[in-house]
Parts: C-alpha cells; structure tokens; sequence
C-alpha cells in the first residue's frame, strides 16, 4: 500500500473504527461508563490526554452512539464521499473513474437527502460528534491530498481510497450504526443503505483491478 493511499486510508478509517471500538466496548460492557460527547467531556479529562490514557488516536473516545449522532455520522460520512465524486467528476481522467465519481454525488446525495427528510419527520436534530466531525475534517484533507496529484496518479490514488473507505463504512454499518440504532425507521435506513454501500464497494474494487492492469 502506498503512502498516500495508506493516509487516505486512515483520514476515514480512524472515526469508524472507533465506531467499532464503542461497539466492542458496549458488548463486553467496558463502554458502559461513555455516553455520548456532551456528557462524556463534562466529566473527563481533555481528549488528548483521555486519549493518550487509553491507547487511542487522540479526540477518539469510546462509547455508544446515540440516534442523533448516527444520524450526523450518516450525514458526514455521505457528505464527504459525495465531496470526493466531485471531485472526481472533475479531475479524473479515466471515463470510468469520472463515471464513477458522478454515481458518488448521486447516491450519497440521495442518501442524505433520505437522512435529512426523515430525521425532520422523527424531530431528531444531528447532533455532532467525534466520529461526524473527524470524517468532516478528513473528507477535507483527503480532498487536498488527492487535488495534489498529478491527473494520472490521481485516478488510482481516488478508487485505491473508495475501496478503502466503503469497506470502512460498511464494518461500521454492520458492527456499529445498526445495532446501536434504536428507531425502527432509522435503523431500516441504515438496513436499506447497505446493499448500495456493498455495490459501491464492489464497483470500486473492479475499478481498482482495472486500472492495476493498465
């Protein structure tokens, strides 16, 4: 794995592996004591140094998600991935990855515009998070990242981050976002989100062995 690529890689992979990790600190029980961020920070010490204490990236703190911060999650996580077919749409010069970008903006945009109508219809305000704002802040530094690159670089530097990053989601989807989702109309979101998110995640592996070979 490249350099680059393994940045990238880990821009998105460390807020939903520590979705992961509050997931495995609920079921064993250790994440009892972490809530959610409001209610966490008023009794901890700073997050670097709970961080530090912890073993874990600093700003990464376990615990249970809550609704509303699923619900930020999804927006952010589809936000910058949307940001990122922009992007793509834009400077990349295969067809196929240009196509590619275009079915991002598209689908990640419907995704939240699903996301929006039904938190208004449930009055469930996003509540933002430490997961929501590091997949904001990383969506940015990979964008900076890949703009960057030359034009043929950035082709394979792009899909080498989509097959990352939706396998990322998809773990967080499955280990994190849906069980911890406790509305039935969001978690079947969720439920219905996912087999566009394994299609997504296939078409950019496709991609990826194709350009590999060219």
């Amino acid at each position: 794995m490249s350099r680059i690529t393994r940045t990238l890689v880990l821009t998105f992979a460390a807020p939903a592996m520590l979705a992961l990790a509050a997931a495995c600190a609920k079921s064993d029980g250790s994440g009892d004591n972490a809530g959610a961020d409001s209610a966490s920070t008023a009794a901890a010490p700073a997050p670097a140094d709970s961080a530090a204490a912890a073993g874990t990236p600093a700003g990464v703190q376990p615990g249970a998600v809550t609704d509303p911060q699923i619900a930020a999650i999804v927006l952010a996580a589809n936000s910058a991935d949307s940001a990122s077919g922009e992007q793509a749409r834009e400077k990349a010069q295969n067809p196929k990855v240009k196509e590619f970008g275009q079915r991002m903006v598209t689908d990640h945009g419907g995704v939240n515009k699903q996301a929006v109508a039904l938190a208004g219809k449930l009055h469930v305000t996003p509540e933002e998070n430490n997961t929501s704002r590091q997949l904001a802040q990383g969506g940015q530094q990979t964008r900076q990242q890949l703009n960057d690159l030359a034009p043929t670089a950035f082709d394979r530097a792009y899909i080498d981050h989509e097959v990352e990053y939706h396998e990322t989601v998809l773990q967080a989807i499955d280990q994190t976002l849906i069980p911890n989702a406790q509305n039935a109309e969001l978690k079947a979101l969720l439920q219905q989100v996912r087999p566009a998110v394994a299609a997504h995640l296939q078409m950019a592996k496709d991609l990826q062995k194709e350009l590999q070979g060219s």
